[in-house]
């Protein structure tokens, strides 16, 4: 069986939204303009294509809300019958059928028109069919206005419902209303349903989550049932009803034994005898709530008689209290236990289990005799367990204390201390006493420690460990040493100089920098070499051209016809063309070859076309009083 997520069901549009999504939709993705003088053949199609597109669209729109709303006779019962109790059946399928009767209705009107237009011979006859074939497709949805309202609502609150499933581990908590189901189910699981202190505060079902030996349970919380016959319960006490007919769940009937909720144990115990068929092959717990106000054991003989005549027909009553938490666990614990002790045994009972067990095979082992044996332990074993028996009892460790003490537990490491005094313990300890560093005395021996590793260092100095001789350097190795130095200073000075400069100005570039000889002659003798008659040096040619520009020389005039013809470049649409002649041969067969081009590049029946951008009537002339709405 199918199991729907009602959450994703799509929108049900109004009919007039219906109409209007699928006319603008068909408006904007086909063609819109037509001519009288095409072919008949075209035209036909151009109305053809909207009738087609129209009835595909209706058709798509009605088949998705068809396909998206569930099935009762695919689903499971309990759905099927929640959304008799909810929506009546018949209102549903009979919607759901009107929808699918729509939708036939529109195909064939389609198909009839479509037919129909093959036979019309000109544009106004194809027009008119073309109207006449939407017209009726509107009016179809138009009628259908009740039916798309209704699913429309249906989904609304389809999407609401909580999602529960069948076959799960469930608890189900039921009984008369204001008896504190739904202040359980807040304490056992994460859900947060309404509490106030009047009957029918829940009016639908509410599914909250819990954990238990690490598998996922589902508790349902039913709205309240009253003591009367089935035919005379209305839709809030049905749905209670089809979940305890159709979920398999441990089921808590929950009592009010101080009798708050308005109704007596005696009426509590009559609904349970009229919907104890409902109970069948499921686990029952009788859960006597508000044991905080007043007890079991409070109760007049009378009413302690109803419980244990309860627990003679095998039924567990247990006591809690939603208010101080007693017997909530206990409750959650043994409806649990059961429940999964039932699926086991409702699974060793199915068909199922004989395929399982033909592939299990349990060896148990058969006694060789009646002699018997008891178990070898070794001797250093058992005397090292009398050695460990000791008479006086075992101290406490700390993490003892913490466990006892909890949140009041504090590590104190003090008391282990082992002083003299024992009342010392705790006294605080100062970081100077009588003019000296109290670290000092922590060793007793410091001091004589101290004088030994003095005298081993005076002997180590004595035999001249610490001393290093000076190093002999060579005077070559001097010279390099002063030249570094020297480097060093003048790099030092260079940086200096470029900080002073103004970097603001404007900068000329390195390569029109203008030397002068007498600057340069003047470093390189500072450097050591002779610059003595040095006037043919070729620094000295280039330092008076450096910042003149060459000239270009004049060009000569060409000596042929062929070279000046080359020199400049020849138009693209004339080159590799012999004559004038060849250039206009070449401009015909290029015009020729853009002709299919420009054919393709027309406006076609798709484009929109305003004929007249300014329409005299609706821009000329004086303007009346009125509106001007047209303007």
């Amino acid at each position: 069986m199918a199991l729907y997520n009602f959450k994703k069901i799509t929108v049900v549009p109004s009919a007039k939204d219906f109409i209007d999504l699928t006319l603008s939709k068909t408006q904007r993705k086909t063609p819109t303009v037509i001519h009288k003088h095409y072919q008949i053949h075209r035209i036909r199609h151009f109305y053809m294509r909207k009738v087609k597109y129209t009835q595909q669209n209706y058709h798509d729109r009605l088949t998705q809300i068809l396909t998206d709303f569930p099935k009762l006779d695919d689903i499971h019962p309990f759905y099927a019958d929640l959304m008799n109790v909810l929506y009546d059946k018949d209102h549903y399928k009979l919607a759901l059928g009107q929808i699918n009767i729509a939708k036939n209705l529109i195909d064939n009107v389609a198909k009839d028109y479509v037919r129909l237009m093959k036979y019309g011979d000109s544009l106004y006859r194809c027009k008119q069919l073309k109207r006449a074939a939407l017209g009726r497709m509107c009016t179809i949805i138009k009628r259908q206005k009740q039916s798309l309202e209704y699913l429309e609502q249906v989904r609304q609150h389809l999407s609401r419902l909580p999602t529960i499933d069948p076959n799960t581990r469930t608890l189900l908590l039921c009984g008369y209303p204001n008896v504190g189901k739904s202040s359980f189910i807040n304490k056992v699981t994460r859900a947060d349903v309404e509490v106030q202190p009047y009957a029918f505060t829940t009016k639908s079902l509410f599914v909250g989550h819990m954990d238990y030996r690490y598998l996922r349970w589902q508790v349902v919380d039913t709205p309240g049932i009253l003591d009367h016959p089935l035919e005379d319960r209305n839709t809030i006490e049905m749905q209670a009803i089809t979940a305890l007919a159709h979920l398999r769940a441990a089921v808590l009937y929950v009592m009010d034994v101080s009798e708050q909720c308005g109704h007596s144990l005696e009426e509590q115990v009559e609904l349970f005898r009229n919907i104890k068929p409902l109970f069948a092959n499921k686990p029952l717990i009788i859960v006597a709530n508000k044991c905080d106000v007043k007890r079991i054991a409070e109760l007049p003989e009378e009413s302690q008689k109803i419980f244990e005549a309860f627990e003679g027909e095998g039924f567990s009553v247990i006591e809690t209290s939603t208010l101080t938490e007693e017997g909530v666990i206990q409750v959650k614990t043994e409806a649990c236990d059961r429940l999964l002790a039932h699926r086991v045994d409702t699974k060793m009972k199915g068909n199922k289990v004989n395929e399982v067990l033909n592939r299990l095979h349990l060896a148990m082992p058969n006694k060789r005799d009646n002699k018997e044996r008891l178990p070898f332990i070794p001797e250093g074993v058992v005397a090292r367990k009398k050695r460990m028996e000791v008479d006086t009892p075992r101290r406490k460790l700390e993490r003892d204390l913490e466990l006892e003490m909890g949140d009041d537990y504090v590590l104190d490491l003090q008391k282990y201390w082992d002083l003299m005094n024992s009342s010392e313990k705790y006294d605080k300890i100062p970081e100077i006493w009588e003019g000296h560093n109290i670290l000092d005395y922590i060793d007793p021996d410091i001091m004589r420690k101290l004088e030994e590793l003095e005298k081993e260092e005076e002997l180590r100095e004595a035999a001249g460990e610490y001393d290093s001789e000076p190093e002999s350097e060579d005077e070559e190795m001097t010279e390099i040493r002063q030249l570094a130095k020297q480097i060093r200073e003048k790099k030092k000075m260079k940086i200096l100089q470029s900080k002073e400069k103004d970097t603001r100005g404007p900068r000329m570039p390195r390569t029109a920098k203008k030397v002068q000889r007498k600057v340069l002659e003047q470093e390189m003798t500072d450097l050591g070499l002779d610059m003595t008659n040095k006037d043919d040096a070729h620094y000295v040619r280039r330092s008076r051209s450096v910042t003149r520009k060459r000239k270009r020389d004049e060009s000569e005039t060409p000596k042929s016809v062929a070279r000046s013809r080359s020199s400049s470049r020849t138009p693209r649409d004339v080159s590799g063309l012999r004559d004038e002649k060849m250039v206009k041969k070449a401009k015909t067969m290029a015009k020729k070859a853009q002709k299919k081009m420009n054919r393709l590049g027309r406006k076609g029946e798709a484009d929109r076309h305003i004929f007249n951008l300014k329409p005299r009537h609706l821009l000329a002339g004086k303007r009346k009083s009125g509106k001007t709405q047209r303007r």
